[in-house]
């Protein structure tokens, strides 16, 4: 996986290129995150020689990308994909099928684009219950039984951030440049997305902070120093360090 699409086609058509040890029949499976008119450039050159391309991004976060239990967005024709899967489910335990090349691209940025959004979201609350005079203890909790809490308040921010814990499972850079794909996306579409515009500019705060290879949870130091708060972290917890919603997905 790679970061953006000038990596890939480097990485294709570079002097050392994988085009130099691929002929016709050969398939070629992106799991990046990018564009999806990248992603059609990218299998219509691979045609152009002979070769197919099998669009598959994936889903869920860096500890499920240890476990082997991703989420893959599979998209290609039927033939290509029975072709990869036994390859993908080294990676995942759950396939989804995309339909057509591109389909991959296109729910994965959806995907990253609310889950992006809810991390700044999530940053922002906990913010405004310390600046409020509560506890982030006392937030949490309350939050974690609610339909607020589910994913980022449960699992992201007490297993990062709040453990004083700011290493990449995800970079703000990335996350930075994924919310700018699904923006893209949007205004190609002409879609209104004003809470995804805002959670941009959190993210454009933390890289101006330094903070671009930080986990991407960084931006909730960002708002509370933008508060006003001292620095406080880390939080005690009490969450299994180990939590994963995921691994009983069938395949």
């Amino acid at each position: 996986m790679l970061p953006t699409a000038t990596h890939i086609q480097a990485a294709l058509e570079g002097a050392d290129g994988a085009l130099q040890g691929m002929g016709p029949g050969a398939l070629f499976i992106n799991m990046s995150t990018i564009l999806p008119q990248e992603t059609d450039l990218i299998a219509q050159r691979l045609a152009e020689r002979g070769m197919r391309m099998l669009d598959s991004p994936v889903g869920r976060s860096a500890m499920e990308a240890q476990r082997g239990t991703l989420l893959i967005l599979a998209s290609g024709s039927a033939q290509d994909k029975a072709r990869a899967r036994d390859a993908l489910l080294c990676m995942g335990n759950q396939v989804i099928d995309c339909g057509e090349v591109g389909g991959g691209s296109r729910v994965k940025v959806v995907n990253n684009f609310m889950g992006i959004s809810l991390n700044a979201l999530t940053a922002e609350a906990l913010t405004l219950a310390e600046a409020s005079g509560l506890s982030v203890e006392l937030a949490l909790e309350v939050m974690r039984g609610t339909i607020a809490g589910l994913g980022h308040m449960n699992i992201t921010y007490p297993n990062k951030v709040l453990r004083g814990d700011l290493s990449a499972g995800f970079q703000v850079d990335l996350a930075h440049k994924d919310l700018g794909l699904a923006l893209e996306l949007a205004a190609r579409s002409r879609a209104c997305v004003p809470m995804g515009s805002a959670a941009f500019q959190s993210y454009t705060a933390a890289r101006a902070q330094g903070r671009g290879g930080q986990d991407y949870s960084a931006i909730y130091p960002v708002m509370r120093s933008l508060s006003g708060l001292p620095e406080a972290l880390p939080y005690q917890v009490d969450t299994p360090v180990e939590a994963d919603p995921f691994g009983a997905a069938a395949r």
